[in-house]
């Protein structure tokens, strides 16, 4: 009871990580029809500058990862008016390679800025640990889950209540009846990227926390947020949410019991998981869980 307690535990605070990185592929998709490849990347210079913040000056581990956040935002903005806004009419899969190349620039900057030597951020989790039940449940993972659904929830709320988040809504829904209404299209465009940035750098200080320090390997991790997005659907944070856990889990159990029960399957199976998860969603849902059904007609 205690084995299975503990992995789902890590699984769920796995899957608040992949949640928040499938958020951020959401928004930018649901803005743009873009699927952003640069996002693994992104979540890898969110954990550097909070581990600059945090180690080389400094600051409180919260204050770092807010101004981590900020950075990688105003990196987002730039991002999308430098190299996406000329996209701006062009087929989405131009775009998308366009996001291939930043992911290339991003992650070759993270490699500069690294270095050779480790860096950690500070977290205040390391490898503290609760007994509940006779699991040894790891705190980082209790604050990765509650981190990722406070900053979705958040996410949520601004794009459902605010005015800047409604006029966002409108953008993805149709680009050019929010031109006729007054709505800065670039505008939206561009804020899409920062919060989507924010996100992923969120998402890759949490990631990082409790860990031996960041490595631009960690970009891997990041692409397990496209199976979140196919079984969760394109353009719903809520399917990420759910997709994200439901992944999350999958992996952890596997790592858990897969080694006992399936030794046949070999080594670091866990780490497939995932995209087998994704294949057997597309062949039998292709729109993902919560995601939007479109009718071609022909």
């Amino acid at each position: 009871m205690g084995e299975l307690l503990a992995s789902l535990m890590r699984g769920l605070g796995t899957g608040g990580v992949y949640a928040m990185l499938g958020v951020s592929f959401v928004i930018i998709y649901r803005a743009t029809g873009v699927v952003n490849f640069a996002t693994p990347a992104l979540m890898i210079l969110g954990a550097f500058f909070t581990g600059y913040f945090g180690v080389s000056i400094g600051l409180p581990f919260i204050v770092s990862v807010i101004l981590a956040m900020i950075v990688l935002a105003a990196i987002g903005l730039a991002s999308e008016r430098i190299a996406l806004r000329p996209m701006v009419g062009r087929p989405a899969f131009s775009a998308a390679t366009v996001t291939v190349g930043l992911f290339i620039v991003f992650l070759v900057l993270a490699g500069r800025l690294l270095g050779s030597e480790l860096l950690v951020v500070n977290d205040p989790f390391g490898l503290n640990t609760l007994d509940v039940l006779g699991a040894r449940i790891f705190t980082v993972d209790i604050a990765r889950l509650i981190v990722g659904l406070v900053a979705i929830g958040l996410v949520g709320l601004f794009l459902t209540r605010s005015r800047t988040g409604l006029a966002m809504r409108a953008t993805a829904f149709d680009q050019e009846t929010s031109l006729a209404q007054g709505i800065n299209v670039g505008r939206m465009f561009g804020l899409s990227w920062g919060i989507a940035a924010a996100m992923a750098a969120l998402a890759g200080a949490m990631l990082v926390a409790g860990s031996s320090g960041v490595e631009t390997t960690f970009a891997l991790v990041a692409l397990k947020a496209l199976p979140v997005i196919i079984l969760g659907g394109l353009d719903s944070i809520k399917g990420s949410v759910v997709a994200g856990i439901i992944i999350g889990i999958a992996e952890s159990l596997t790592r858990t019991y897969q080694p006992q029960f399936a030794p046949w399957l070999g080594a670091n199976f866990d780490v497939i998981v995932p995209y087998l998860i994704m294949i057997i969603v597309l062949m039998v849902r292709p729109y993902g869980l919560y995601g939007t059904k479109e009718v071609v007609r022909v």
